[in-house]
């Protein structure tokens, strides 16, 4: 009975999560209130509160659910050594993010509501600062990538691994911006595997 409980709980999170996500999409986040995620998920305000004690909570929720898996992958991908060399394994990061993107709506709205229906004032500005500290561990991954590249001689002298690491870094978060906002993909979605392969051949010894 004990188990049968946490697994109600558990699913019950998960609805309010689901529900919270839709209806920041919806609404933007500064105009959806526990209310309207309540209604939405089916459920009392009282229970989204014994799971969540603020709407911040429910937003990096909301987030971590996406983002977590995309670091893991992103581990493997960047951090473990394989098949690819390590150029290839950068490329291989950006477009399967990309792709992952394309398949997964619960991601791709995500996203969306990060980029386009968020505010970042008030108790939402920490988790801008959160999200910068997360992007500059994203930016140490890809370096570290580089350094093994530039060690394996795939990089022409004067490419600095640092300044490289923050190129990638700042090209990529700029197509995703795009990519989001063309809802309709006939501006960057349908072209961004290509802009990724032609960033990466930038940086290949010629």
């Amino acid at each position: 009975m004990v188990r049968k409980t946490k697994e109600d709980a558990e699913l019950t999170r998960e609805r309010i999560i689901d529900a919270a996500r839709e209806a920041f999409l919806a609404r933007g986040v500064t105009r959806t209130t526990m209310e309207h995620i309540a209604a939405h998920a089916g459920v009392t305000r009282g229970a989204i509160y014994w799971h969540f004690s603020n709407k911040t909570e429910l937003f990096h929720a909301m987030r971590e659910r996406v983002f977590l898996p995309l670091i893991d992958r992103m581990d493997d991908t960047l951090l473990v050594e394989g098949a690819h060399d390590p150029l290839t394994r950068i490329e291989n990061f950006l477009s399967g993010t990309i792709q992952h993107l394309d398949d997964c709506i619960e991601t791709r709205e995500t996203y969306e509501i990060m980029m386009m229906k968020c505010e970042y004032v008030d108790e939402f500005a920490p988790v801008l600062q959160q999200i910068l500290s997360n992007c500059s561990g994203i930016t140490e991954k890809i370096c570290a990538a580089y350094e093994r590249a530039k060690i394996k001689g795939l990089l022409n002298e004067n490419q600095d691994p640092t300044d490289l690491a923050m190129d990638t870094h700042l090209f990529f978060s700029g197509l995703l911006h795009m990519w989001v906002k063309d809802t309709d993909g006939t501006r960057f979605r349908h072209q961004a595997t290509k802009l990724i392969k032609s960033h990466m051949n930038l940086r290949r010894k010629s």
